[in-house]
């Protein structure tokens, strides 16, 4: 709705919702002041030089009062070395992932008989006998291990001895099976029973069933575990800097018969920990360590510090949004809408803390792993690789201060809502989709087999990925589910594809033209910046000092 007032020569246009219409009568605040005496008038320009000095951006604010932009070039400083850090980081998390996946590798072509590289799911055996080769072949790789790999590999120790090799068997503690009568008795309850082998053991080959003692029962079997624990060292190499790390492995072998269809599936598992090695001397990395933590220390440091300013700025904020509802509230009688009341929230400053104290976290994290005190990788590089996005994403904000780059931040800004309700309604018919294929196409499908894979492949047709292949793979099933899958398919890709997606482009489109306009044509779109318009001083010396600010304790 587009209203004028004119008095005194003066003419103010405003365009107003219905429920701002009815929270502010007139935006031309200088009819308001005319109905105060002349000291109130004094106070209310004041109090709107103010409010346009709080939002004013840093070179505005340097120019009025000469106010050095500090978090301006703390965040310059944060973005320089919180990147270096990260690449440094990522360097050290790469070199101990590669060791660790190449050991994964290894321990499969040490302890799994004929093992290939392919699918663990596909490793597996069929027979008694075959059980029986394929676990002494593991005891027989373990103990002779010093004499088979090639790398840094050794025994755990504990108390002057080594740890042991574990097998261990699972089973039904009574069962009758009778397959061709369509009998069975099985009492559910499951017992578990573990023998010790100690490595470096004078067994032979041709005696090690005798040795080990080891009766399997079948028909009541559900998996056999073998647990192993070995030691290694990893000596990782960086421009001439070796940086030795000290790995425990846990190393388990499921023989997995829970299914008992007569496929007994093997898998290897390997948990890896980090330990300080206790006695290493390598020339020039003590040096290269220190400089890994001053750079650590100096992010803390400086992220703490940008902490402080932000929610400095934000409590700053919040008194003074306090100030603008009481002076509203005491000299006109009008009551501030919410909408107005988060205009003073800069959500900038509370991306930057959410992204400051992300960084402390995993920075203290980083320290505690190169003093190997922690092992946490995985928590550590999220910490930080979120705090980085966070970081990179807020020079945004810099950008805004440009008219042409700050009609992308005022589009997606004006969009968010309307975003946030067209997800929600498109992701009620995604879900739908998503249950749907799990229970129809689940059992014929490799893609729909379980629920995130199902959301993992809907979502790659939505972009056309894999299209192809996913209607490939249904052709020789069942017709009525080849039917069904095939109306299944051809109306969610028309559905989100074609006519969803185009309304979501269509919502950031509109939005942006709308933005666009109302730049072109100047339109004040709430009270609180038609409030502020009133006011033409400059961002120069003189009308932004501080001796000019008011006293707002008269508000409330």
């Amino acid at each position: 709705m587009q209203r004028q007032t004119q008095q005194g020569g003066n003419r103010c246009t405003a365009i107003v919702g219905p429920a701002e219409e009815r929270t502010l009568s007139c935006h031309c605040t200088r009819c308001l002041i005319s109905r105060q005496n002349p000291g109130d008038s004094i106070v209310v320009e004041d109090f709107r030089r103010k409010l346009k000095y709080f939002f004013m951006n840093p070179c505005e604010k340097y120019r009025a009062r000469g106010r050095k932009p500090w978090k301006l070039m703390l965040q310059i400083l944060k973005i320089a070395i919180i990147t270096f850090q990260l690449v440094s980081f990522g360097l050290s998390n790469q070199m101990m992932v590669t060791f660790k996946d190449e050991n994964l590798m290894v321990f499969k072509h040490l302890f799994l008989k004929e093992y290939q590289d392919q699918r663990v799911d596909r490793y597996a055996v069929y027979t008694k006998t075959d059980v029986y080769d394929h676990i002494y072949y593991i005891i027989r790789r373990f103990i002779n291990l010093q004499n088979l790999t090639v790398g840094n590999h050794g025994y755990e120790t504990m108390q002057g001895g080594y740890i042991p090799l574990i097998l261990c068997q699972e089973f039904y503690r009574n069962s009758n099976i009778s397959p061709g009568n369509d009998t069975f008795n099985i009492d559910p309850h499951v017992d578990k029973e573990c023998i010790s082998i100690y490595p470096l053991e004078p067994l032979d080959d041709n005696s090690l069933s005798k040795d080990v003692n080891l009766s399997l029962d079948f028909k009541r079997l559900l998996s056999v575990n073998i647990y192993l624990t070995l030691k290694a060292i990893n000596l990782q190499t960086v421009r001439h800097h070796v940086f030795p790390d000290c790995y425990d492995f846990t190393i388990t072998i499921e023989f997995d018969n829970r299914a008992c269809s007569g496929r007994i599936k093997i898998n290897l598992e390997n948990d890896v920990g980090i330990n300080e090695c206790k006695d290493w001397n390598v020339a020039g990395t003590f040096m290269k360590n220190n400089q890994l933590l001053l750079i650590d220390s100096m992010v803390i440091i400086a992220c703490f510090m940008s902490l402080i300013l932000c929610i400095r700025s934000v409590c700053s904020g919040t008194q003074l949004q306090l100030h603008y509802t009481a002076f509203f509230h005491t000299y006109y009688g009008k009551t501030v809408s919410w909408s107005e009341r988060w205009e003073f929230v800069n959500g900038w400053y509370i991306l930057i803390i959410v992204s400051d104290t992300l960084t402390i976290a995993g920075s203290a994290l980083k320290i505690g792993i190169q003093t190997k005190d922690l092992t946490n990788y995985d928590v550590c590089s999220i910490l930080l690789g979120a705090s980085t996005i966070l970081v990179w994403v807020g020079v945004i904000r810099y950008l805004g201060f440009f008219q042409k780059y700050n009609i992308l931040i005022l589009t997606l800004r004006a969009a968010f809502p309307n975003v946030i309700r067209f997800s929600c309604c498109a992701g009620l018919i995604y879900l739908g989709y998503c249950f749907c294929g799990w229970i129809v196409l689940g059992p014929y499908h490799e893609k729909f087999r379980t629920l995130d894979k199902v959301t993992e492949c809907l979502f790659s047709l939505i972009i056309g990925d894999d299209s192809y292949s996913t209607f490939k793979k249904m052709r020789e099933k069942n017709y009525m589910v080849w039917l069904f899958s095939r109306l299944y398919l051809y109306s969610f890709i028309s559905l989100f594809s074609y006519m969803l997606l185009s309304l979501f482009i269509a919502f950031i489109t509109d939005t942006y033209e709308t933005i666009k306009q109302h730049q072109k044509d100047r339109v004040l779109v709430s009270p609180l910046q038609a409030f502020m318009a009133d006011c033409s001083d400059q961002p120069d010396p003189g009308k932004h000092s501080i001796e000019h600010e008011p006293t707002f304790c008269c508000f409330g």
